[in-house]
């Protein structure tokens, strides 16, 4: 277990409101000391690249390591079999290698995820009755987007929210009960789930000609992209099928970018111009870098995405995606994943992390 001291001064600095950039560079090094002190593999990373506690004095400065790590080495500063819960990578082929992420206590994580998520998705709004397009935590217990949208149940969710996905598939006559309900009451609906959930809810309300009006009030979470689960969509006429058939409009449709690797996630204000800005809280930080040197590049240029996540207090803090971005005024711009040199780069990357981590 991670030193209670340092569990509490992270959940204070969660609880703070506009913390100063001293602040966050200040538990960002803290935080470094210990997963490099006690995560070996990310101390001989660091090591090689002359990264120490000595010569580390920013946020900036912490080695990023490649997400894929996460499937080839345990990145804890604990024993895995210490962890409160242990989240899985996806995965969308049954050989595929599963990335681990493992989380001594769920403290952090739900306190994380609690306070961005009534800031972003409900914006200061009571409990709203939800539908889940997703599998609960019973099915699916070591997945990260199912603990999630169990809490968005648990903290935000009326006690009519319900699961819209059992284990044979779609319950399409419970949708459209629901989606009638709404229509008749007037009571505002959210709908969260997966994106490829939603290709298939829409194929399936498409198929039966249906198209529902949803009042005011009513919205959108998607998370993830198709993953080879339902026909690709472009982004463009994803949220215009959304807003025709459920009558939500583009702008209360909300994307959370968010990886089982991070202990945060990413929304942004809605999807009527594309592509959308994405930000996250004061507790994490990203930088576009070129992924093999992890230098960050000039605002203005394409590259990949690194954050920082100060939520991720056991396994490492930064973290180089996969995934290409723009700087922007606000935030970034998720322009879809790595392709070509990018690609090759966040390959050699990996290949440096675990050549670095073996020595």
């Amino acid at each position: 277990m991670a030193p209670p001291a340092l569990i509490a001064d992270l959940l204070a600095f969660l609880a703070c409101d506009n913390p100063s950039d001293e602040a966050f560079n200040r538990q960002a090094l803290a935080l470094f000391a210990h997963q490099f002190q006690h995560n070996l593999p990310f101390q001989r990373f660091c090591q090689q690249r002359g990264k120490t506690l000595r010569t580390v004095k920013s946020w900036r400065n912490i080695p990023a390591v490649p997400i894929s790590a996460f499937k080839a080495l345990t990145l804890s500063c604990i024993s895995p079999d210490q962890a409160e819960r242990s989240f899985m990578t996806s995965g969308t082929t049954q050989a595929e290698v599963k990335g681990k992420h493992h989380h001594p206590t769920l403290v952090v994580y739900d306190a994380s995820m609690i306070r961005n998520f009534r800031q972003r998705f409900m914006a200061g709004g009571g409990r709203i009755r939800m539908g889940i397009l997703f599998p609960d935590e019973t099915l699916l217990p070591n997945s990260s987007l199912a603990h999630y949208l169990a809490l968005a149940v648990r903290e935000f969710g009326t006690q009519a929210s319900h699961y819209l996905l059992t284990q044979q598939g779609l319950d399409t006559p419970r949708v459209i009960a629901e989606l009638e309900r709404a229509e008749q009451t007037g009571e505002p609906y959210a709908l969260l789930g997966a994106s490829y959930s939603f290709v298939h809810l829409l194929d399936e309300l498409q198929r039966l000609g249906r198209t529902f009006n949803l009042p005011a009030g009513s919205r959108v979470l998607d998370t993830g992209g198709f993953k080879g689960r339902s026909r690709e969509l472009s982004m463009q006429d994803f949220y215009a099928q959304l807003s025709v058939t459920l009558g939500i409009p583009a702008s209360q449709c909300i994307n959370m970018y968010g990886m089982t690797e991070l202990s945060t996630q990413f929304y942004d204000d809605g999807n009527a111009t594309l592509p959308s800005v994405k930000s996250g809280p004061h507790w994490i930080r990203s930088r576009v870098v070129e992924p093999l040197s992890g230098e960050e590049l000039p605002r203005g240029q394409q590259g990949i995405l690194a954050h920082c996540d100060l939520a991720n207090f056991n396994s490492v803090t930064t973290i180089l995606t996969e995934d290409v971005g723009l700087a922007v005024d606000g935030g970034f711009l998720l322009l879809g994943r790595a392709q070509g040199s990018a690609a090759k780069g966040c390959s050699l990357a990996v290949e440096e992390f675990l050549q670095a981590a073996a020595a």
